[in-house]
């Protein structure tokens, strides 16, 4: 899709409801619900973190989002796709700059080149512990981006068209704690497998997207 004409389309979302749970369930893993009553009194004390949904024109004017590859490590979110962002630092004076601030240290993309357009249904993640809180942005330049080697693996340049395409849905088998492989919904983008808390965010953007292109 051409940026200008996102450009156009998208400022509408700014006043629609959110899809909320509604939309992040469709992409939710079976076992999700067990584990959150599990950690219900977790919730209440979680860490937080800003993510950013960050669309851009390529080099054909091509309407682009970007999500990124996550370096091998022992962490739960070990070589995993996701957005830019990172934990709430007591430094940050919101979410929202969270997020600006972690795509800036990420991707390299700058907070004053990047327009919130607003901020989406937050998320909590049972196996972190962490409230995630993702924000819709955009910039109107290609960026110059420049990745934080010791965190991010590779950069996923998804074509909107491609991302906004029901084709992309698929199930794919994942292990668990429970030494199991259970099936979970994800999403197939530049032959990435995206499942878990990120497939569920998208699914909200993608139905809002849905709403106004």
């Amino acid at each position: 899709m051409n940026f200008n004409a996102f450009l156009d389309s998208v400022s509408k979302i700014k006043n629609l409801p959110l899809p909320g749970e509604a939309s992040q369930i469709k992409m939710s893993p079976p076992y999700r619900l067990e584990l959150m009553a599990k950690q219900k009194e977790a919730m209440k004390n979680s860490k937080h973190a800003g993510v950013m949904a960050l669309f851009y024109p390529d080099t054909k004017q091509n309407a682009k989002l970007l999500l990124i590859l996550r370096k091998t490590y022992k962490g739960v979110h070990s070589a995993q796709v996701g957005f830019p962002g990172g934990k709430f630092e007591k430094d940050d004076t919101s979410l929202e700059f969270t997020a600006l601030r972690e795509t800036r240290e990420e991707v390299g993309v700058l907070e004053q080149s990047i327009k919130v357009l607003r901020a989406l249904t937050p998320m909590y993640i049972p196996p972190s512990n962490f409230t995630v809180f993702p924000f819709f942005g955009i910039t109107t330049t290609m960026p110059s981006f420049i990745k934080q080697e010791e965190e991010v693996e590779d950069l996923i340049e998804v074509e909107l068209s491609h991302f906004l395409d029901d084709s992309t849905m698929i199930k794919t088998s994942v292990p668990t704690s429970y030494k199991v492989n259970v099936e979970v919904p994800a999403y197939k983008l530049n032959n990435h497998i995206v499942w878990g808390a990120t497939a569920m965010m998208l699914s909200e953007l993608k139905d809002l997207l849905k709403q106004v292109l």
